[in-house]
């Protein structure tokens, strides 16, 4: 994969819908999100024909605020997972990775300004579509020992969400797509947020 990575939210869709792209602009997964699902259900595809899934990212209970979203590829392996911190995750996003019961690095949002004044600014009707061109909410994932691994920014862009995903050290290819999973379902789970 050629770094940086950018996603690309489809705007005026059912449901949740994106893209990731290297910096080439080659489309690497298309993320789709059904809605009205008790339990979420994500599926990761190779492009926008649906026609070949990669990963598929599954609640382990129905509609929780703790939920742990589990990642596996299409002969069932297990690739981690993922949990909000609860409580914590109130004011500043914070996410836990997992692969099986062991913790091996978080997602911690950056910024609690940048989110209050991005979530204000983006409620208010005409503002809101300027919002996207002022405030960046960003997010750091790194390993318990505190190595920086990845960073993902919100990009300027009207009337859609557009965020650029940095690597900051070199890591497995196994690594790479926990933290690539990770980072597609924390945005979804940040973008109901506001």
């Amino acid at each position: 994969m050629e770094f940086p990575l950018h996603v690309s939210f489809k705007i005026a869709t059912f449901g949740n819908r994106f893209s990731v792209t290297d910096n080439n602009g080659m489309m690497l997964f298309y993320v789709k999100q059904k809605m009205f699902k008790l339990k979420e259900a994500i599926k990761v595809f190779t492009d926008t024909t649906l026609t070949n899934q990669l990963y598929t990212i599954n609640a382990d209970r129905i509609i929780d605020f703790s939920a742990r979203y589990n990642f596996t590829d299409m002969g069932g392996q297990s690739l981690g997972s993922i949990k909000r911190k609860g409580m914590r995750s109130m004011f500043r996003a914070s996410y836990e990775i997992f692969q099986g019961q062991s913790q091996l690095m978080t997602i911690t949002e950056e910024s609690v300004f940048v989110r209050i004044m991005d979530a204000i600014f983006s409620s208010i009707p005409c503002i809101g579509m300027c919002a996207g061109y002022v405030f960046h909410p960003s997010y750091l994932i790194a390993k318990l020992d505190g190595t920086e691994m990845m960073r993902v920014k919100k990009q300027p862009a009207f009337f859609e969400g557009k965020f650029k995903i940095e690597k900051l050290a070199e890591m497995s290819e196994f690594e790479e797509m926990q933290i690539l999973l990770s980072i597609m379902m924390m945005l979804l789970l940040e973008r109901i947020r506001g």
